[in-house]
């Protein structure tokens, strides 16, 4: 994929307003030069979230959260960086430009960018048959009938193919080619439309590009007798890689910190208009590396209902056992054999009080499979073996030793044999050092105007490695990473919270310097000891002064 120009980069990022992007996530009010408000990203009741539209940064003093306006994007919008630039040139209107490729990179990045156009028109085209033609008025009265209102369908786009060639037809007179209506998977062998006379719901990615399409058989008649037809595999169109819904849910997902994963598309639908926006669907039971990628961006909590029968699968395991290793947290909820979220849409936040985590889920089912007591036992030795023990496992243990009535023996035998190490290094609480390196460095990106005086400090005054690579970064003005950028928001937010003005700033560099020397004399023999005595006593004396 080439990459975007970095002139193009700036140009988008110089143009877009930081607040109004913000704003669509949370409300700001202006206090001072900053905008302040409650985090898009976590739950809060006091307003912990400032924003300098200036240097369009962002950071939250109550989750940590922080960096740029791309970096904003990137986590509101669960975005990879190139995706994130797109999208704001999207709505900047920047046409971006590309690092020059090759002619054939060239030429694959218009056909994809034709086929998609190709795609959002007849997504729209499908709209408009459902909703404005008389034919579309048995359809709009079925799904009536599945308790889905208007609101929630054009929410989703939801349309209806009236088959044969007119679909075909007008995307010709609109000037796409036969070759382009194949490749983008709206006609079939014969040249008609794919998806003939049935019920179509687009599947778009992340950011609502429509990719593909899923059809239902409407009528006996449908000489398809599949119930559900998807798009064909193509250069755009994975069915792997696609979490349907997700881009109505991915904000929603990421304020709660959770998502909840059903099979079908109506139950997406029926459990966001019964208010849980975190709903999405997985495109089949079997989860992908893929699609647990593209959710882990936004969340560390998943929520699995799927059908009764489809949870014991062992494709639908594979799913659940890759998720348990990515994901926090994986609980499982519990579904009446037969049933789906669409039923009864109301009811399913009991649902999901009753879900249990993947563990305890996984120990029942092989229990519940095992044809005796003895192949329990060997199932979930085998089950349990490749997982690292935690809290979780040992009460599923707990749990399986009370359904087996086992020994303690044989309780220990089932104890997950750890294969790897995890976990993440948890925040720790900054020391008083710690604390004067951050201060003086977020009193610089406050004050420009003391770089000069933060660059007679080597490297050896910090001894956090992050300030080493700040101060580097604040004097050499080089490319930041995702890593710094994060850090410079974070200090610029603290520098206004505490109100570092310049001669503050100015001693927390000398009381750095202090603290260096004092350091080097306790090594220091001789002359050396003396000379560092009398720096010393005059950094102690210029700073008294600043008192």
């Amino acid at each position: 994929m080439a990459l975007i120009k970095k002139t193009s980069i700036e140009e988008v990022v110089d143009r877009a307003d930081m607040v109004e992007i913000v704003s669509a996530r949370t409300q700001l009010r202006r206090v001072g030069a900053r905008w302040t408000g409650r985090c898009p990203f976590h739950e809060e009741r006091t307003p912990s979230f400032s924003v300098n539209a200036a240097d369009k940064l962002f950071y939250c003093f109550g989750c940590g959260k922080g960096g740029d306006l791309i970096g904003f994007v990137r986590e509101s919008e669960g975005l990879a960086f190139a995706e994130a630039v797109e999208w704001l040139a999207d709505r900047t209107g920047v046409q971006l430009e590309y690092e020059e490729g090759s002619p054939r990179e060239e030429a694959g990045r218009e056909r994809r960018k034709r086929l998609l156009a190709l795609l959002e028109s007849a997504a729209s085209f499908y709209e408009r048959y459902l909703w404005d033609a008389p034919a579309g008025e048995r359809v709009r009265a079925y799904l009536g009938e599945r308790g889905l209102g208007a609101e929630v369908c054009r929410r989703f786009r939801l349309g209806l193919s009236p088959g044969g060639d007119v679909l075909p037809g007008k995307a010709r007179a609109r000037g796409f080619t036969q070759k382009e209506l194949v490749e983008a998977g709206v006609v079939n062998r014969r040249g008609n439309d794919y998806y003939g006379g049935r019920l179509v719901f687009p599947l778009a990615d992340g950011r609502g590009r429509v990719l593909g399409f899923g059809a239902r058989r409407l009528s006996e008649s449908d000489p398809v007798p599949a119930k559900y037809v998807n798009s064909p595999e193509s250069d755009l169109f994975h069915k792997a890689t696609l979490v349907y819904g997700l881009n109505h849910a991915r904000a929603r997902i990421a304020k709660e910190d959770r998502a909840v994963v059903v099979e079908g598309y109506t139950d997406v639908l029926a459990l966001h208009q019964a208010g849980l926006e975190v709903a999405v669907a997985s495109m089949g039971t079997a989860l992908t590396e893929t699609q647990l990628k593209e959710l882990r961006r936004l969340t560390s909590r998943l929520y699995l209902c799927f059908d009764a029968d489809a949870a014991g699968e062992a494709a639908t395991l594979r799913g659940m056992d890759l998720a348990y290793r990515e994901f926090d947290e994986v609980r499982v909820v519990p579904l009446p054999p037969g049933s789906d979220p669409a039923e009864k849409p109301e009811g399913f936040a009991a649902l999901l009080d009753a879900a249990v985590s993947y563990p305890r889920h996984r120990v029942k089912l092989e229990i519940d499979r095992a044809r005796s007591k003895e192949e329990a036992f060997q199932r979930l030795r085998d089950v349990m073996a490749p997982f690292d023990p935690n809290t979780e496992w040992l009460e599923a243990i707990e749990y399986a030793a009370e359904r087996l009535d086992l020994p303690g023996d044989l309780q220990a035998a089932l104890a997950p044999r750890p294969l790897r190490r995890t976990g993440q290094v948890s925040r720790k609480i900054l020391d008083a050092g710690a604390r004067l390196e951050r201060d003086a460095l977020a009193g610089v990106l406050a004050h420009p105007e003391l770089v000069a005086v933060l660059r007679e400090l080597s490297s050896d005054h910090f001894d956090s490695e992050p300030h080493r690579r700040l101060r580097e970064h604040v004097i050499e003005r080089g490319i930041a990473d995702a890593e710094l950028t994060g850090l410079v928001a974070e200090l610029d937010a603290l520098a206004a919270a505490e109100g570092i003005d310049e001669p503050t700033a100015r001693e927390l560099l000398l009381r750095l310097r202090e603290r260096h020397l004092i350091r080097e004399l306790a090594t220091a023999e001789g002359e050396r000891a003396l000379e560092l005595r009398g720096e010393l006593a005059r950094v102690r004396e210029a700073a008294s002064a600043m008192v």
